[in-house]
């Protein structure tokens, strides 16, 4: 095992190479196009400061309005799809480690559904809830909805003083079913066909409302919380090893995994209150990361991080052209691959049989 984690480390810093370099060519292309196409050297001539260069879109001598559309417009869409996939990828890393279940995800944990009830309770009944809170009154509820239901989740899986993988799994679909039936039905209690549509895009995911304001709390959530991560990489390998194993290695794994799913619950909350229901990027991206660079979390994480990153800015650019002038919601396109990819796993695991351990 020493051997297999030394040529993984090796390996490692070629492969975030490689994903970095994916991740400025799959930004390049996130700015250029759209419905109004940039040439990919003006975009970059933009980017370093070139005419018309700089934050805010400044009409200098040859930007115009490209330079506007590429700061004010894309700019904050690709980097929040950036932060997102990213800290997605890192989060069900994570709990997979967790919860020792290939299947595990972010929205397992009824995060998703916690976020789009709060949302929708404010778009639909508007200054009434939240009202205090402004422009930000959608991703603070947004943000407590979904904490709100990792904390439900988290305390029924913790009943009678332990915290078995099928009690998390089977509470958070539970939540989750609950949840979505109380968006549902807030939804038919909508009164503009507006509301409905805007709560819609919402639940289904979306980067369009990005804005530079709304970058700098996702940012710090995700690497606050994946530097946390790295750190705590030997204690998640332990787990790996099973609980009798991890005791035995000297990990209090009940301390350590409550710990480890509040730091993860945060990043997540924080995530899903700026971007809305993205499914399936903390299921598939962690299984591509092992395939490169093993299931040791020190190479694991980071390679997650940067993979998430390029997966949810490619996505983001599908939805965004695909069907122009029309966007489609980011959460559908990572349903899309995601669907079959989760059916795959399904039928290749046998984790699945006895889940309410």
């Amino acid at each position: 095992m020493k051997r297999r984690l030394a040529r993984a480390l090796t390996r490692t810093p070629v492969v975030l190479a490689v994903l970095a370099a994916a991740l400025v060519a799959s930004a390049v292309a996130g700015l250029a196009l759209g419905p109004v196409r940039i040439p990919p050297g003006q975009v970059l001539d933009i980017v370093l400061g070139g005419p018309g260069g700089g934050p805010g879109g400044g009409p200098g001598p040859g930007g115009g309005a490209f330079g506007a559309i590429v700061w004010d417009v894309r700019m904050p869409r690709v980097l929040l799809g950036s932060v997102v996939g990213a800290g997605l990828a890192v989060s069900g890393t994570v709990l997979q480690a967790l919860v020792r279940n290939p299947l595990a995800d972010p929205f397992l944990l009824g995060a998703s559904s916690g976020a789009s009830a709060g949302a929708v309770l404010v778009i639909v009944f508007g200054a009434g809830v939240l009202g205090f809170a402004g422009g930000a009154a959608v991703p603070l509820a947004a943000f407590a909805g979904s904490m709100g239901a990792l904390v439900a989740v988290y305390a029924m899986a913790r009943r009678g003083g332990s915290m078995t993988t099928g009690r998390l799994i089977l509470a958070g679909v539970a939540v989750q079913y609950v949840l979505s039936a109380l968006t549902s039905l807030v939804l038919v209690l909508a009164a503009h066909p507006d509301q409905m549509r805007s709560v819609l895009f919402w639940t289904l995911g979306g980067l369009g409302g990005a804005r530079w304001s709304e970058l700098a709390l996702p940012a710090a959530a995700l690497l606050v919380g994946t530097a946390l991560l790295i750190a705590l990489a030997r204690p998640l390998d332990l787990l790996l090893a099973g609980e009798e194993g991890a005791h035995t290695l000297g990990l209090d794994t009940g301390r350590f995994r409550a710990a480890v799913f509040v730091l993860t619950s945060l990043v997540i909350g924080v995530l899903v209150a700026y971007s809305g229901a993205i499914g399936f990027v903390g299921l598939m991206v962690p299984h591509a990361a092992r395939m490169v660079v093993g299931a040791g979390h020190r190479a694991l994480l980071p390679v997650a991080a940067l993979g998430g990153a390029v997966f949810l800015t490619l996505a983001d650019l599908v939805a965004r052209t695909a069907a122009a002038p029309e966007e489609i919601p980011v959460g559908v396109v990572t349903a899309l691959v995601g669907g079959p990819f989760f059916l795959w796993m399904l039928r290749r695991s046998t984790r699945t049989e006895g889940i309410a351990g």
